[in-house]
C-alpha cells in the first residue's frame, strides 16, 4: 500500500520535472532567440543606413538627371551659334550691299545704297545680321527634332571620359619622337638610294 501512495508522488515529480525541463528548454530557446535577434539586429540597422544612403546618393547613370545636367550645354551650344550666324550674316550684308553699290541701275533703283558710309553700313548690317542669325537659331531650337539632336550628342558627350594632361602630354611626345624617326629614316633611305642610283646611271 505504501508503495501505492508513493506512485502518484513519483508521478508528479516526474510531471515537475519535465514541465521544468520544458521550460529550461523553452527558456533555452528565448535566450537563444534572443542572441539571434541582438546579433542580427545591427545588421538590419546596417541595412537600412545603406539603404537610406543608396536613396539620397545620386544616381550618375540616371536619364532623366544627366538631361537636366547637359542642358545648360545645350542652350550654350545655341548661343555661340546664334553669335556666329549673326556676325555671317552681317558680313554677308555687308558685301552683297557694297556689290549692289557698284552698279548704277540698281542705285538708281535704290538710292539708299550710297547714301551711307562704309563704317554706317557696318553697323546697319550687324544689326540686321544680328536679328536674322537669331531668328533663325530660334526657329530650328524650338524643332522638337533638333532638341533631341542636340541634347542626345551633349549627353554622349557628357560620358565621355577625357584623358588628364600627363596622358596627353606623354602621348604627345610619343607621336612627336614617332614622326621625328620616321621623318629620319625617310631622308637617310632616300639620300641612299640616290646615292646608289647616282653610281648605277653615273657609271
Amino acid at each position: 500500500m505504501a508503495s501505492d501512495k508513493d506512485s502518484p508522488k513519483n508521478s508528479n515529480d516526474a510531471s515537475e520535472e519535465t514541465s521544468a525541463s520544458t521550460t529550461d528548454s523553452v527558456d533555452s530557446g528565448t535566450g537563444e532567440s534572443m542572441m539571434i535577434d541582438s546579433s542580427a539586429e545591427p545588421l538590419a540597422r546596417q541595412g537600412e543606413s545603406a539603404a537610406r544612403v543608396t536613396e539620397t546618393a545620386p544616381d550618375v547613370e540616371d536619364p532623366e538627371a544627366l538631361e537636366l545636367g547637359v542642358q545648360r550645354y545645350v542652350h550654350v551650344a545655341f548661343v555661340l551659334l546664334a553669335m556666329v550666324g549673326s556676325y555671317i550674316c552681317g558680313k554677308l550684308l555687308d558685301a552683297a550691299w557694297s556689290k549692289l553699290s557698284d552698279f548704277p541701275e540698281v542705285v538708281r533703283l535704290i538710292p539708299v545704297l550710297i547714301e551711307y558710309t562704309e563704317d554706317e553700313r557696318g553697323s546697319i548690317t550687324l544689326g540686321i545680321g544680328a536679328v536674322l542669325g537669331v531668328a533663325l537659331v530660334l526657329s530650328y531650337y524650338r524643332r522638337p527634332s533638333v532638341q533631341t539632336w542636340a541634347t542626345d550628342v551633349a549627353t554622349e558627350l557628357a560620358r565621355v571620359t577625357w584623358p588628364n594632361k600627363e596622358t596627353v602630354t606623354n602621348g604627345t611626345i610619343v607621336v612627336i619622337v614617332a614622326g621625328a624617326v620616321a621623318t629620319l629614316y625617310v631622308a637617310v633611305l632616300d639620300r641612299f638610294w640616290a646615292y646608289l642610283t647616282g653610281l648605277i646611271y653615273g657609271a
